[in-house]
């Protein structure tokens, strides 16, 4: 994520053919990435690998990233959430939110 988030800034920069000025601004661009930037892409990713460590499929695992977003791990609940919310295997990413 932080990589994409660099290549979007990036790719603002005027074009240039110079080794040195591709390489400065590369450079300024990822010295440019807020910290809490990184710090969320971080927490978004530790909530996807906890929703697969679970068995979730990608549906399931960005219906649970959106919905507990303030949650470091899924809570224990978590499944019979998804059930009420008619969420499953392969389902609908957008149901119940």
């Amino acid at each position: 994520m932080v990589w994409g988030y660099t290549k979007r800034i990036y790719r603002l920069n005027p074009e240039s053919s110079r080794e040195d000025a591709l390489e400065q601004n590369t450079l300024d661009v990822l010295q440019s990435v807020p910290l809490d930037s990184m710090r969320r892409f971080l927490l978004r990713a530790h909530r996807f690998a906890d929703a697969y460590r679970h068995g979730l499929d990608g549906a399931q695992a960005v219906w649970t990233a959106r919905k507990y977003k303030g949650h470091r791990v899924l809570p224990p609940e978590f499944r019979k959430e998804m059930e009420d919310a008619g969420i499953r295997r392969g389902g609908n990413v957008n149901a119940g939110l």
